[in-house]
């Protein structure tokens, strides 16, 4: 793959620095194919018209003289282009060229994504380098480096994206977006969104309207909105192929747990959350025809709107939509023993928190699937919250509190577990925002606890579970099969080779340890 040196071209008058890190021939293929498996990967400025595109636009394509490629929308946008109404780009799975490269600038985009410099909460840029360990002008310097711009305008970037999304798929009121998108006022909303997209909102949504008439896939997608009840809400998140949904449909239909997880139909996967005092469920119906989930969001009421983006970012992780599955398989076919084996398209089912997925793995250790989500259902029924939300009684996980409190005597299993469980609801209830790996002062918790913790809960790319009984299993199978068929007879360090496979396939390791739990 070629790299793009940053250039300067010119926009009208204006000096536009950008850059993009695949090739433009593998660009302007990709968009004249209306290729998925590149959406989100690199926008097609168009110069004539003064849009941004994905490349899957349904809209004429450009002549190549009259385009230039970005690989992140906020670069296109800062060249002084707007985003297109008909393929919508803030609709377009994220994909960044730094993910994976820099954890503190990860970490600092995952805040401002789930709205820490916005809203009535807002932190400043300093108190979020406090949160990251770092100084301030270092974050900055992060982020011009790493992003192309800097960390209000990125913010702000975030906010109007989801605000133009919400005015796109849904009725909310211009007040219930700009609330949704963080905006303490509906007049600084209005003076950014008009700055940054050069319509008001109110008129953005009647071309947006305009152009969903004439676009041959649109989709219906409404809210129904009252102040004294629950907010409901569509919008569809799409993804870059493949995707093995059936898989990872039954991934979470062996570990569901009742009313607070269903799965209805095989396209389907909904449950019940709680994010910062805001309840509510979803149901994710997947549309493969589409490329995407069809997500309706029901929550307890408007106050919720505050903790929309977050919760929207959250479903996002939890189905690993963002996922750039070409990249990450041409890394693990890398493994001869693996090549022929590996299921295309295999994602990393999350949970809703890292509290959650640890709770999961102190109930799952030393027990088989079933007796852990057997464990786990007991837990959730006997703990957990019940909620009547709109027209459907749901369950949420119990917090940390609770859990800290809990007798656990409906469990059967070691009174250690039940304490290791009890001081981690303690210490998650003390420590809400600690980094995982402070929980080993945990008595009781362990590093495959903190592993598997970091790799549902929070997501992370890069866990090879050496630890777990049937990683260790798989991979010994395959190599010695490996060894047999080329007539190699080294004997094999379990150790070694894990620290070697680990080091080959980052920052994918979570990515091989689910397809070792999916081998037969």
């Amino acid at each position: 793959m070629v790299i793009f040196a940053p250039g300067n071209n010119f926009l009208g008058n204006k000096m536009v620095d950008h850059d993009c890190i695949i090739d433009s021939d593998i660009c302007r293929k990709a968009r004249l194919a209306r290729d998925a498996r590149f959406d989100g990967q690199f926008f097609t400025g168009v110069l004539t018209t003064g849009i941004y595109c994905r490349s899957i636009c349904p809209a004429v394509s450009p002549k190549e003289e009259n385009v230039r490629y970005f690989d992140s929308p906020i670069k296109a946008a800062n060249a002084g282009l707007r985003p297109c109404l008909r393929c919508r780009p803030d609709s377009a799975p994220g994909s960044y060229a730094w993910k994976g490269t820099t954890t503190t600038l990860e970490r600092a985009v995952g805040f401002i994504e789930d709205g820490a410099l916005t809203g009535v909460d807002a932190i400043s840029i300093e108190m979020l380098a406090d949160k990251l360990g770092v100084s301030s002008r270092y974050l900055r310097k992060l982020f011009n480096d790493g992003v192309g711009t800097s960390i209000k305008q990125y913010a702000l970037y975030r906010q109007l994206m989801l605000a133009k999304q919400l005015l796109h798929q849904t009725n909310l009121t211009i007040t219930q977006v700009g609330l949704a998108a963080g905006f303490n006022s509906i007049r600084r909303f209005n003076e950014a969104f008009k700055q940054t997209l050069k319509l008001t909102p109110s008129a953005f949504r009647k071309q947006a309207m305009m152009a969903e008439l004439s676009t041959e896939h649109s989709e219906t997608v409404s809210a129904d909105i009252n102040i004294a009840q629950p907010v409901k809400l569509t919008v569809e998140l799409s993804y870059r192929p493949p995707f093995a949904w059936h898989e990872q449909h039954d991934f979470y239909q062996v570990r569901a747990v009742a009313d607070m997880e269903w799965l209805n139909t095989e396209d389907h996967y909904g449950r019940s959350f709680s994010l910062n005092g805001v309840s509510g469920y979803f149901d994710a119906s997947h549309s493969m025809e589409r490329n995407s989930f069809i997500v309706d969001i029901v929550l307890e009421n408007e106050r919720g709107l505050i903790e929309l983006g977050a919760i929207i970012a959250n479903i996002k992780r939890i189905l690993d939509l963002n996922a750039n599955m070409q990249a990450i398989e041409q890394e693990l076919t890398g493994l001869a023993p693996l090549k022929t084996l590996m299921l295309s398209g295999l994602r990393l089912p999350g949970t809703w928190s890292a509290f959650e997925a640890g709770c999961r793995a102190v109930l799952g250790q030393q027990v088989s699937i079933v007796q852990g989500t057997k464990l786990l259902n007991q837990l959730v029924l006997a703990y957990g919250e019940r909620r009547t939300i709109s027209d459907r009684e749901v369950i949420l996980f119990p917090t940390p509190e609770v859990v800290a409190n809990a007798s656990l005597d409906e469990l059967k299993m070691p009174g250690a577990r039940k304490l290791a469980l009890n001081a981690l609801g303690e210490f998650v209830k003390l420590n809400p925002d600690s980094d995982l790996n402070d929980w080993l002062s945990i008595k009781g918790i362990g590093p495959w606890t903190i592993a598997y913790a970091k790799m549902r809960g929070e997501s992370h790319p890069d866990i090879l579970l050496c630890g777990d009984l049937v990683v260790k299993k798989r991979v010994l199978a395959l190599y010695q099969q490996y060894q047999q068929d080329t007539g190699k007879t080294d004997t094999l360090d379990y150790d070694a080779l894990t620290k070697e496979l680990a080091k080959t396939v980052s920052p994918w390791g979570s990515y091989l340890t689910f397809q070792l739990w999916n081998l037969s």
